[in-house]
């Protein structure tokens, strides 16, 4: 079945794993934290393990329900919002990076809750608008709505965020 032996070294000179041994590991390397194929398969590759042999491995992980795309956007999503405060579109964006199909993409988006998100939203506009030492108020503005955009919030709640803060800016 695997022509990998326990400790073959691959191009990379770490050792590699075998076919058996790599499904035990990645079946812990799943239950500590939802993951995804892409993900799976890159950790794959650094042990060697690549093309049909690790396409077997991730859809035995699939079977075996260690990985669901679905629940990995959904958890993405809500982990990378909470956590690190990410808007929506760093969210798609990581979440495409890792070939997440588009309507899973849209379901873990679905995820997080409007209100937090605009409060989430408001909070880290006046935070950035606090800290950010600009004397001049157009140069601050764009700043802080650089660092928002930056974050994956999107253009039209920015604006209307910075708005809400009822600085005296002259336009």
């Amino acid at each position: 079945m695997s022509s990998w032996g326990k400790y073959k070294a691959n191009e990379s000179g770490k050792k590699s794993w075998s076919q058996e041994e790599a499904f035990e590991k990645l079946t812990t390397f799943c239950a500590y934290q939802d993951r995804c194929p892409w993900e799976i398969r890159r950790k794959l590759y650094e042990k060697g393990i690549k093309d049909e042999p690790a396409e077997r491995l991730i859809a035995e992980l699939v079977q075996e329900e260690f990985v669901n795309e679905s629940r990995f956007a959904r958890s993405f999503a809500r982990g990378k919002f909470r956590l690190k405060k990410w808007g929506k579109n760093r969210i798609r964006m990581e979440l495409k990076m890792r070939e997440i199909p588009e309507d899973l993409i849209r379901k873990g988006l679905a995820e997080i809750d409007p209100e937090e998100y605009y409060e989430t939203l408001l909070t880290l506009t006046e935070k950035k608008w606090d800290t950010t030492k600009e004397p001049d108020a157009y140069k601050k503005k764009y700043k802080v709505i650089q660092y928002l955009m930056n974050r994956g919030f999107e253009m039209d709640l920015v604006k209307e965020a910075i708005e809400s803060l009822n600085t005296s800016t002259d336009d």
